[in-house]
């Protein structure tokens, strides 16, 4: 996003930009790039069995339809039947809000933990990962070096055993994945499966674009489902007929993929090919937490859990979910955490690349720890470090005077010109740039805050609205008229440099802190 830059007689304008943080995520992988192929036609007389989550519609029909004797017979019990040890968990249920879905299954502690203690260790046998789908761990990790991500990996190869039905091993495991539908603790999916009319939510918000971004990217994937077919030896010879991309149509890849990808665990320590697992009992079992430390750890021959924290029996069991801001844990996993300490606003700005002076400025941003086009995290709670540190970048692009940029560039001190005009530019892009931000949000703080209120707001516009909530007073703040706020916490800084220098001069500032 840009704002339009601001003309003055005597100051050069720098761009500003912004989106939500795009990073990679700790527990997801990455979505390959690589070059879109034309798909080949697809026409099957039923999606539903081939599906790891299902048409809503079907998925109604088919609840009621499980035979009771299927029920019987849980997650767990299969587990324990097939080297599960004994363990300190049990599975319990909370409601959907979507009558057409069945409850969602959670890990609850079975008697009280304490720290330390090992709440489950998942046998290797129980747990998916590439070098089990594909038999060779160089071939998986060609595949995923430059063709396809893991999760795209393990999301065909389970939509290959659901279609074996109850012959397949892992058939109680896809039918928790199928109950569960890739839905999160709030037990609302992933906005890839949403509607447009429901994505229009996040009107406002850098995730909507996220998004879309991460659909063409699966789209990719599954682009280059065959390269696995033709290069695994393994899926190969146990599926010789079924060509990925005629027995399998787009949308039903996007549903497995986001099933998957709600409970994919980035594990430590191990070699590529066993790095990204799926682990029956993990999540979307387990909840996740941003400030729990708790993580799923691979040992010799298991994956276990050891909790960091005292539990009651019946408690739901948490683990962390990694540095990741609330647009990833949306987009990922389903849910928003109000108390995530990761939870962050990009603004990114770049230098005016038709600068005359675009190399010094360059070359100065460079020897400060900075680029040219440089991203700036803000933090909730920390919102005033981050603008105190853009400061001085945006100050060096409205450095206009060839005299003023030669002496910043000889400057062997923390110290740079900056003048009255400069500083007025400055100020006003940075507070209009947040008044447009502001202005993309079709809803006020206030109403946001009531809607909240409302205890039977849609789950899903619930989390959209806690979504663009928590950074929304900073940048309301930022963008009031007359930067009168940012005036005066610029005021106090000078006041304290005075004292410091000894100088009234007020054309001081930090360029080593850039």
């Amino acid at each position: 996003m840009e704002v339009s830059p601001l003309h003055h007689s005597c100051c050069t304008w720098l761009p500003i930009r912004s989106r939500f943080a795009s990073i990679s995520p700790r527990m997801i992988p990455r979505v390959s790039s690589g070059s879109t192929r034309r798909g080949r036609n697809v026409c099957l007389a039923s999606f539903s069995s081939e599906t790891l989550i299902g048409s809503r519609k079907e998925d109604g029909k088919r609840r009621k339809a499980v035979n009771e004797r299927d029920e019987a017979e849980d997650l767990k019990e299969w587990m324990h039947k097939n080297g599960l040890p004994p363990c300190k968990v049990v599975l319990k249920e909370r409601p959907s809000y979507d009558e057409r879905h069945s409850a969602i299954h959670y890990v609850a502690a079975s008697e009280d933990l304490e720290v330390g203690d090992v709440a489950f260790s998942v046998p290797n046998s129980l747990v998916v990962t590439l070098k089990r789908v594909l038999g060779n761990e160089t071939i998986a990790e060609l595949l995923t070096t430059n063709k396809l991500s893991e999760l795209a990996c393990l999301a065909l190869y389970l939509m290959y055993e659901k279609k074996q039905g109850k012959k397949s091993f892992w058939y109680p495991y896809i039918r928790e994945l199928d109950r569960q539908a890739g839905r999160g603790q709030l037990a609302v999916e992933s906005p890839l499966l949403w509607s447009e009319s429901e994505l229009a939510y996040l009107t406002g918000s850098r995730t909507k674009a996220e998004v879309h971004e991460r659909a063409e990217g699966i789209k990719r994937e599954y682009n280059e489902l065959d390269t696995v077919w033709f290069m695994a030896g393994s899926l190969f010879q146990q599926y010789p007929y079924d060509i990925p991309t005629e027995a399998f149509p787009f949308e039903i890849f996007k549903q497995a993929f986001v099933a998957v990808q709600s409970c994919v665990v980035h594990l430590q320590k191990v070699s590529l090919a066993q790095r990204f697992a799926l682990v029956p009992l993990g999540p979307p079992l387990l909840a996740y937490g941003s400030k729990c430390k708790a993580m799923l750890t691979a040992t010799d021959d298991a994956v276990q859990l050891v909790v960091d924290r005292p539990y009651k029996a019946g408690e739901s069991i948490a683990v962390w979910c990694g540095p990741q801001p609330n647009s990833k844990l949306l987009i990922n996993y389903g849910f928003v955490d109000e108390d995530n300490p990761y939870d962050r606003l990009m603004v990114e700005a770049a230098l005016n690349t038709e600068d005359p002076q675009y190399q010094d400025k360059r070359m100065v941003a460079q020897r400060n720890g900075k680029l040219s086009v440089q991203a700036f995290q803000v933090y909730v709670g920390k919102e005033k470090e981050t603008v105190l540190d853009m400061l001085p970048y945006l100050r060096l692009g409205y450095v206009s005077d060839p005299s003023e940029m030669q002496s910043v560039i000889s400057s062997q001190g923390p110290i740079c010109p900056v003048s009255p005009c400069m500083e007025s530019a400055v100020l006003d892009q940075l507070a209009q740039y947040f008044r447009t931000r502001l202005a993309s949000y079709p809803t006020t703080l206030s109403e946001d805050e009531s809607l909240l209120a409302d205890p039977n707001l849609n789950p899903k516009k619930r989390v959209a609205t806690q979504l663009v909530s928590p950074l929304r007073p900073f940048i309301e703040m930022k963008g009031r008229s007359k930067n009168w706020k940012m005036h005066r916490q610029l005021r106090s800084l000078r006041i304290t440099e005075r004292r410091v220098t000894g100088s009234s001069c007020i054309r001081e500032y930090n360029v080593h802190n850039l």
